[in-house]
């Protein structure tokens, strides 16, 4: 009797095991000396953690070229927040490969010696948002929760859990937590012909647009710095193909030669982004070795 007791009893703890398995768990803090970036990541079983960034980009702000206004925008506002000073939300949006992320890692570069932290958050997780704040609500350190290529389809649950946690939820928002979010889409939303026919004008000609646009909108007002990001011209598409050329060690010499090469390639992509004038600078770099 007493066997047959053992064995259901082991069954027993093998099923609670089992069952606190699935069960959601609370998200457990970090060691937050392993690293100054982290991701975070929801594992098969649903749970999430934060996983450290051991590799970082090496990029400086310093090293960005041709977007100084914005530049000097995102460098002051992460300036104050690190100082512990009023700070915003920051939107950052506009044409693609013209430095967008690459601005935000240059500032987690240059202020982590200071205290600064990044979490990157994919914007399927993003329900995940009052769970990351409540854990680092209580260090000392900033945090800059990072949502890279943001944007939103009708419906999908990031949207409202990202809205609360800008501005209106019930409890307050951390004073060491700032979102960062980059998008192509000034308002993060897709938007449609049919919605210009909700706007409606009085008398005096003020235009007043619809709940749907009004909704969009929204969210976007909700970062309190916008920065807007524009195509390059070809003179400063080559500005920074020689930067970064410079960056791999090709000669200045060799440097201006590689011009026509550079707006071939960004001819044949259809871009002058900066991006493509890092894969240009890359591929160069790469093909001519033997160039001093």
């Amino acid at each position: 009797m007493s066997q047959q007791f053992e064995q259901l009893l082991l069954r027993a703890e093998q099923l609670i095991d089992r069952i606190e398995a699935v069960l959601p768990r609370a998200l457990a803090a970090p060691d937050w000396t392993a690293a100054v970036a982290w991701r975070y990541r929801k594992r098969s079983s649903g749970h999430g953690v934060l996983e450290p960034v051991r590799h970082l980009d090496a990029m400086r702000l310093a090293d960005l070229k041709e977007i100084d206004p914005q530049k000097d925008k995102i460098q002051r506002n992460t300036r104050q927040f690190v100082d512990g000073r009023p700070a915003n939300n920051v939107l950052l949006t506009g044409a693609r490969g013209t430095g967008k992320s690459s601005l935000i890692r240059a500032c987690l570069n240059e202020y982590a010696n200071q205290g600064l932290r990044l979490i990157e958050v994919d914007k399927a997780d993003l329900t995940d948002l009052p769970d990351i704040v409540d854990v680092v609500s209580d260090r000392p350190e900033k945090f800059m929760v990072f949502c890279d290529d943001l944007s939103f389809d009708d419906g999908e649950p990031g949207y409202k859990a990202l809205k609360s946690i800008l501005d209106g939820s019930v409890s307050a928002t951390s004073a060491n937590v700032l979102v960062y979010a980059t998008s192509n889409r000034r308002h993060l939303l897709p938007e449609y012909m049919k919605e210009n026919l909700s706007y409606t004008h009085t008398e005096d000609g003020e235009v007043h647009p619809g709940e749907g646009v009004e909704e969009k909108i929204s969210l976007s007002e909700r970062f309190g710095l916008w920065v807007s990001f524009y195509p390059f011209t070809q003179a400063e598409y080559l500005t920074i193909v020689a930067q970064w050329l410079a960056w791999f060690g090709v000669a200045p010499a060799a440097i201006e030669a590689a011009r026509p090469e550079a707006l071939v390639w960004a001819l044949e992509r259809a871009s002058r982004s900066g991006r493509v004038a890092y894969q240009f600078a890359r591929d160069y770099a790469g093909s001519h070795t033997d160039i001093e």
